[in-house]
């Protein structure tokens, strides 16, 4: 790891563990979305099999698979690499990812499409610098998975990486 990578990812570790303290505890005097709070908006990415633009999280009326990642979580590596293997086989299921990274002079949003590209990322991938989707979530940690139903409804959600078999078997479940 060169100095660069050791420094953003210090950085992210405070960057994400700050989010992961207001997304559960909120910011005094300001009104928290709450868990169950979704859909939510968010920014989304020119990067491999995503667009620039915006996109509700859950997509409306599908499944949905959200994947929440930080560019320095290595779990979130191997959680994409499994999230690879099984997309094809779901091609009427939503998948998004989404990190709560706020891209900066020390990483652009060009970093996060090359960790996106690098890590053969192949659907919408956004940016939740507010951390709003980890509330909605009540994600605990990263990586964080969440599986909707078509209304919207949480049906899994997991932190930590989540199995090829336990995702399919809640797809299975949904589709």
């Amino acid at each position: 790891m060169n100095r660069r990578q050791a420094v953003a990812t210090i950085a992210g570790l405070g960057l994400t563990g700050g989010s992961l303290w207001v997304a559960q505890n909120g910011l005094p005097g300001i009104q928290s979305r709450g868990e169950g709070q979704l859909p939510i908006r968010v920014e989304t990415l020119d990067a491999r099999g995503s667009t620039a633009g915006q996109a509700l999280v859950p997509t409306p009326d599908t499944v949905t698979v959200v994947d929440l990642f930080a560019t320095w979580c290595a779990p979130c590596d191997d959680q994409l690499e499994i999230l690879n293997a099984i997309q094809p086989e779901y091609e009427e299921v939503s998948f998004i990812s989404v990190t709560n990274e706020r891209p900066s002079e020390t990483l652009t949003r060009a970093d996060i499409a090359e960790w996106w590209s690098r890590n053969n990322g192949a659907w919408t991938v956004g940016l939740d610098p507010g951390s709003e989707l980890l509330a909605a979530f009540g994600a605990g940690g990263l990586p964080y998975i969440a599986i909707t139903d078509e209304n919207g409804t949480i049906e899994f959600g997991h932190s930590g990486l989540a199995g090829e078999k336990t995702l399919r078997d809640q797809l299975d479940s949904l589709v």
